[in-house]
């Protein structure tokens, strides 16, 4: 079945900046993504390497929860980067620019191991080689990069522009079985109503988390995805309701309760429980007939109908 316990949040931290690191781990995000890629200039690439070689003498960090974004690999820094990562406890890998299940494969034999992977989509290419990446057993779920791909369609970033590609993104990952996408970054870190905007629209369309670049967006972007206070006790009272019901039909909050209604309340239920795994989304779990449970923001769950 589908993994509910994806992480909703995955902040980015350069990875030449080790004093970062913990910092970024207590700010609450469910992953914490080390990048050696965008975030690091091309002569501190090896001075990164170094940084993330010596975090594992410090204590505190909980590898677990990190995620290693490395260098493209027709960069001419992906080797040593897949290299360092032979020697850490890191189990999740972000792909950067990925176009292909070969690219994937090449990334799998450098690192060794058992891996899980996350591509991200930046280009016209790896939109549509998605259902080849999606097939892949080790792929854990897709991360979507707007500015990169605006770049290589030469369109605008705004919502309308990535719609289609947004969607094509969603769907795709759901037709697979893969867990929920995470959606891009807000750029502008100091406006949190537009990082909430983004992160609603980006639920709204079915994405299951959000990148971020500063610890002040992890608050406002948990605060779109994860269930409110408010959700979970209207699905106690559904799931109340249908197991003293028999099988005769209920209500909830003058609703009609009926199976996929109690369905997303089992889900938000399962969800709000493991928000905190220390797991990636099980890429072998790739279900064929399961719909994705997630709250609904933008409206009062007793108005939900089927």
């Amino acid at each position: 079945m589908t993994d509910l316990t994806a992480p909703f949040t995955y902040l980015f931290v350069p990875a030449d900046r080790p004093e970062r690191y913990a910092k970024a781990l207590a700010s609450g995000a469910d992953r914490v993504i080390i990048d050696l890629e965008d975030a690091v200039l091309d002569d501190n690439k090896s001075a990164g390497r170094t940084a993330i070689r010596q975090a594992i003498d410090i204590t505190g960090i909980d590898w677990q929860r990190v995620v290693v974004r490395v260098n493209d690999v027709t960069s001419g820094h992906f080797e040593a980067d897949a290299a360092l990562l032979r020697e850490m406890p890191v189990s999740t890998v972000m792909i950067p620019k990925a176009t292909s299940a070969a690219t994937l494969q090449q990334v799998a034999d450098a690192l060794g191991g058992d891996s899980h992977l996350l591509p991200q989509i930046e280009s016209v290419q790896g939109l549509f080689a998605m259902p080849e990446l999606l097939a892949r057993d080790d792929v854990a779920r897709l991360v979507f990069g707007h500015l990169d791909f605006a770049l290589d369609l030469g369109s605008g970033r705004d919502h309308e522009a990535m719609l289609y590609a947004r969607s094509q993104i969603v769907l795709h990952s759901r037709f697979a079985g893969k867990a929920p996408p995470v959606d891009s970054v807000t750029p502008d870190f100091r406006n949190e109503a537009a990082c909430r905007h983004d992160a609603e629209a980006a639920h709204n369309l079915g994405f299951g988390g959000k990148l971020l670049i500063h610890p002040a967006q992890v608050a406002p972007v948990r605060g779109v995805f994860a269930p409110s206070e408010s959700d979970l006790a209207w699905a106690r009272r559904v799931i109340a309701a249908v197991e003293e019901g028999g099988r005769g039909a209920v209500a909830v909050d003058g609703q009609m309760v009926d199976k996929p209604v109690e369905e997303a309340a089992r889900r938000m239920l399962l969800r709000s429980g493991q928000t905190d795994s220390s797991r990636e989304p099980d890429p072998k779990n790739r279900p064929q007939k399961e719909l994705w449970g997630r709250s609904v923001q933008s409206a009062p769950l007793g108005e939900i109908k089927s």
